[in-house]
């Protein structure tokens, strides 16, 4: 359920959340606030109250918590990427909540990412050590489309992220953007995702992924 924004957040840096945006928590929707130039640090500067707060540009974007087929849906996506990167040595398969920054001035949460070996580390102590992705995925929830397919979708794009997958639990399929493309490979048999320098590529059977976590 979707909460609003309590007073003293709305009221931080001396503005507050446009009716427009308070009309889209009522919405169930993120809520984009363009009041002021948002940055990495002014995010961090916000109390951990649940939400999922990310700046892209100067734009905040706020995503109340999840709801639990979305969890669901991340899980077993997870197990089958983060096994696939172990046992290929690619790197490190992780969830948020993270502070990720391809760029300075912005901060973004994926469901789901996978960076390389951060400086030749086993593991990685200091998000400042992330500066790129091999796979951004976020896992729709209702009224996130509009931000996963546009503002995030750019950004991963023009962050030469390698792949990026937006996971549509309600049609059950995956689209899969890489930067350059104006339009998504549309997947909803079997996903073949083959990173350097991997041997052999991971195989996702959509279907069953979406039936493992959502029932039939």
């Amino acid at each position: 359920m979707t909460r609003p924004v309590p007073a003293a957040r709305s009221m931080r840096h001396g503005h507050h959340l446009s009716p427009r945006t308070r009309r889209a928590y009522d919405m169930g929707m993120p809520a984009a606030t363009n009041q002021k130039y948002w940055t990495p640090d002014d995010v961090w500067a916000l109390p951990d109250d649940g939400n999922r707060y990310e700046c892209i540009d100067g734009t905040l974007l706020v995503t109340p918590a999840p709801a639990p087929s979305h969890q669901f849906v991340v899980a077993e996506l997870f197990g089958r990427i983060f096994a696939y990167v172990k046992g290929s040595g690619l790197g490190h398969a992780l969830t948020s909540p993270a502070d990720i920054r391809l760029e300075a001035t912005n901060a973004v949460q994926p469901d789901i990412f996978v960076t390389p070996p951060a400086g030749g580390t086993a593991v990685i102590t200091d998000w400042r050590a992330v500066s790129s992705l091999l796979l951004a995925v976020e896992v729709l929830s209702p009224g996130s489309a509009r931000y996963d397919r546009g503002l995030k979708r750019r950004y991963y794009q023009q962050g030469k992220v390698a792949e990026y997958w937006i996971v549509d639990p309600e049609a059950r399929l995956i689209e899969r953007w890489r930067p350059g493309q104006e339009r998504p490979e549309v997947v909803s048999d079997v996903l073949s995702w083959h990173p350097d320098p991997a041997s052999v590529p991971l195989e996702i059977d959509v279907a069953r992924l979406f039936t493992d976590a959502l029932g039939a």
